[in-house]
């Protein structure tokens, strides 16, 4: 096979000279090709981060799982990709992006083979975690690929590609489920959700060994184990008194795992900076903490994504409540798509207003879910789709201003060399606010549940707790830079934009 070691930083700007990329030796010819192939492991993923909503109620009841195990099944596979994703990154500098690609993706198919054959909800969420960080290692390795095998000229049309890749997830991973499910596929209820990963990426990693090109940095540069031990460590303290405290009956031990979190994650902070000063590589910049906007950006992300685990009270609410299909419930939320398309068509105008486009996102997605509340509350067991369409679209137009305007401001006074970085530490900070979200907004809903409050007043109860996210990451935009910021082209979020929990 074709291989070149390439770093573009080692390269001459392209933009001092023209390019040809038909003549040019360091562009395959091959690279539209392989782009559309390697895309399909961001597909997988997306789909496998948001499919499982609406199968909760089928897999709660076939395997017996407790309100806890349900939440770790989503949060396990959010928080492993965010634990792994910086360190995927870097393993795929280290030792060539493709083949830590190809690793990721044998790895993503085994486990999803794996999943679908889960005989209990612990070998489930073992299944789960171990495909988040299967997917930690395939996915960061699609952008680099990108990075380095297309001209400048190419990366606007590459990247939209990319990106769409997003849009088409978010909405096909809740379809695809309700459709498989309300199929039963030879009986076998919800387990195809994760079968149809196998021939998806069989054929994804045959394509990519014939198309791609191995490529990797030439500098120096170590995986950071401790780093990457410490800070998992950090988010486990985080998540798991959240999932397991209201179960256990919030006994010492898991308030002093909790108090244990921000020690944890000043231990990772301080051993990035004796890493950084030793001439190490740390898997996180310190200096980046530097910048106002790195740490306004970072502290939104986590407390506005949480927020979209109202997907996980409101597929579940519609499931067992209002006795929706599982292909009823995926299309009562294709709104909110419908509003992100929409928002995203003038979105990119406000970027350069800066944190005013986030204060007003995050205060319209409140908006958004108060008036599903009010459906919810309303119209209660009887609720129908149309009827949730309104608050459904004006969230998505929330979600649409904050999730760009978020990595714009961010990266606008990060110095370019550092830009990869600061992209790589937010998209984290909003998995870890995903994975935060279903723990927290979970334990609130299925306690009320489990408690012997009525379904409707339980999902009103926890989708107010969303609302007061939301509330309050517009009130904490403020602590982001004001003034007007320019339009930076960055590498695309994994956003979850609100079709998972």
């Amino acid at each position: 096979m074709p291989s070149s070691t390439q770093d573009p930083s080692s390269t001459q700007d392209p933009s001092t000279r023209h390019e040809d990329p038909v003549a040019d030796p360091r562009y395959s010819p091959r690279r539209w090709a392989a782009l559309v192939v390697t895309l399909a492991a961001v597909l997988m993923d997306m789909i496998d981060a948001t499919v499982l909503n609406v199968a909760l109620p089928s897999l709660r009841d076939d395997l017996g799982a407790s309100s806890a195990q349900v939440e770790w099944a989503i949060a396990g596979y959010t928080l492993a990709f965010a634990a792994a994703m910086i360190t995927g990154g870097r393993l795929g500098d280290m030792y060539g992006r493709r083949r830590v690609y190809l690793a990721g993706l044998g790895s993503f198919v085994a486990t999803s083979a794996l999943a679908a054959s889960a005989t209990g909800p612990q070998m489930l969420i073992a299944a789960r975690v171990l495909q988040g960080v299967a997917a930690a290692l395939m996915v960061p390795q699609v952008l680099a690929m990108l990075q380095v095998e297309f001209p400048k000229s190419e990366h606007a049309k590459a990247m939209s590609m990319y990106g769409m890749c997003f849009a088409l997830g978010g909405l096909g991973g809740p379809l695809l489920g309700g459709v498989l499910l309300d199929a039963d596929l030879f009986g076998l209820g919800w387990r195809p959700i994760f079968l149809v990963n196998i021939p998806i990426g069989i054929a994804a990693f045959i394509g990519a060994v014939v198309l791609t090109r191995e490529s990797r940095s030439e500098q120096a540069l170590s995986a950071d184990v401790r780093g990457t031990a410490i800070a998992t460590a950090g988010l486990l303290a985080l998540l798991y008194p959240l999932v397991e405290g209201r179960p256990l009956g919030w006994p010492l031990w898991i308030l002093t795992v909790t108090a244990a979190c921000p020690l944890l994650l000043w231990l990772f902070v301080r051993h990035e900076r004796i890493l950084a000063r030793r001439g190490g590589s740390p898997l996180v910049d310190p200096a980046l903490f530097r910048h106002r906007s790195v740490i306004g950006g970072l502290s939104v992300a986590v407390l506005f994504f949480c927020g979209t685990a109202y997907t996980l009270v409101l597929t579940v609410h519609l499931q067992t409540a209002a006795g929706y299909s599982p292909l009823r419930t995926a299309q009562s939320m294709i709104p909110f798509t419908i509003g992100v398309g929409i928002g995203s068509g003038f979105a990119p105008r406000l970027m350069p207003l800066g944190r005013t486009v986030v204060i007003l996102g995050a205060l319209v997605m409140a908006a958004g879910m108060a008036l599903i509340v009010l459906c919810v509350d309303r119209y209660g067991t009887g609720i129908a789709p149309w009827q949730l369409i309104p608050g459904l679209v004006v969230a998505g137009l929330g979600m649409a201003m904050v999730a760009g305007t978020l990595l714009t401001i961010v990266l606008a006074k990060v110095p370019e060399a550092e830009a990869g970085a600061a992209s790589a530490l937010i998209n984290t900070s909003i998995q870890v606010g995903v994975a935060a979200g279903v723990a927290l907004i979970g334990t609130v809903y299925f306690g009320r549940l489990e408690g012997g409050h009525d379904g409707v007043e339980s999902a009103v109860i926890g989708m107010g707790v969303v609302i007061g996210l939301y509330l309050l990451a517009a009130v904490l935009a403020l602590v982001l830079p004001p003034g007007a910021v320019r339009r930076t082209p960055a590498p695309a979020s994994r956003v979850h934009q609100g079709s998972d929990a």
